[in-house]
């Protein structure tokens, strides 16, 4: 029965695979960026999870989760899918430069706390539905966890019922929370929402008009591909692979530490992101800016740190969900 109904996600998945070639590419990282993250992932994935990844995924992916990782940005245009679209940022306010879930307003905490003097409970009722949900909303409709903070969440909580019979398509489970890992990790898709996490900045990027969003998802990985790596993904995968091992291997485990009974942890991966947008991404930034060597080199390590966070934390989070302990606890 669970091989039947695996097997029906794969073939659902390779139908929809097919939109690939219709649909315009619209990326958050972009292409390279979200092939590095699942390619560094995979490569640490312990016995028990990789062997969940190679089930979920499709024959025709040869067992390879980078090549579909972009699958969700591909889809998310098609009516079928267009409900995801929400799903790939967490903007913030304006020049706030943290984020929060979800916030309670000082009237609420008033209310709140004076229900000792209200019996009826009525105050204490009124309080509680006056919480709002800051960051993690859609804007349009005000629905809360409609965000890459509670996607992550919610796809990890589908992924827990690998092995079971479940109405959850797990392919597409695996597919969007390891496209999502990815996104949460470029610092401005968790960006301001004035100008769309620097979607609506007009810059140039050397010679060539750009948006302030496009150049932190493409053109700073593919500059430095380029520049140092002879255009080859390959070559800064493996640059990235070794300073992890290396350079960054005292701080590895603690990417890779999440809070207690939590599995993955969006909402510090956000509260990261944000602070690395207005640190770096932003600085300096106004519209017509010209970005050149000044901007790209001090800009490329946050990047790359990033895409490596994405890839040791998507890679802690898979473990931890098809690992037996949790699994078990689950």
């Amino acid at each position: 029965m669970q091989h039947r109904t695996m097997e029906s996600y794969k073939i659902q998945l390779v139908a929809i695979v097919s939109l690939i070639l219709v649909f315009p590419n619209t990326q958050g990282w972009g292409e390279d960026g979200h092939f590095i993250v699942c390619k560094i992932a995979q490569s640490r994935l312990s016995n028990s999870a990789a062997e969940a990844v190679k089930n979920l995924l499709p024959e025709s992916a040869q067992n390879d989760l980078a090549s579909l990782c972009l699958w969700p940005d591909e889809i998310k245009r098609d009516a079928r899918y267009r409900w995801s679209a929400t799903l790939h940022f967490a903007d913030t306010p304006d020049s706030l430069c943290n984020f929060q879930y979800d916030s309670k307003s000082p009237y609420s905490f008033i209310l709140m706390h004076s229900a000792s003097n209200d019996p009826s409970g009525a105050l204490s009722e009124l309080g509680k539905t006056t919480q709002q949900f800051r960051d993690c909303k859609d804007l349009s409709t005000g629905e809360k966890g409609q965000c890459v903070v509670g996607a992550i969440n919610n796809y990890t909580n589908q992924l827990l019922n690998y092995g079971s019979v479940t109405k959850y398509n797990l392919t597409e489970a695996l597919l969007f929370l390891s496209h999502f890992v990815g996104d949460i990790h470029q610092p401005l898709h968790c960006g301001f929402v004035s100008d769309l996490g620097g979607n609506r900045v007009a810059v140039n990027w050397y010679n060539t008009v750009r948006n302030l969003h496009r150049v932190w998802d493409d053109d700073i990985i593919e500059t430095a591909e380029e520049r140092f790596y002879d255009s080859n993904r390959t070559e800064y995968i493996n640059a990235i692979q070794q300073n992890i091992t290396k350079a960054w291997a005292d701080q590895v485990k603690g990417w890779e530490n999440c809070s207690p009974n939590k599995i993955p942890c969006p909402d510090i991966y956000a509260s990261e992101s944000i602070e690395e947008a207005c640190q770096w991404a932003y600085k300096g930034v106004s519209v017509n800016s010209n970005l050149q060597d000044e901007y790209f080199l001090t800009r490329l390590p946050i990047v790359t740190l990033r895409l490596a966070q994405g890839g040791v934390r998507l890679a802690a989070t898979l473990n931890r969900i098809f690992g037996t302990q949790y699994s078990a606890a689950m």
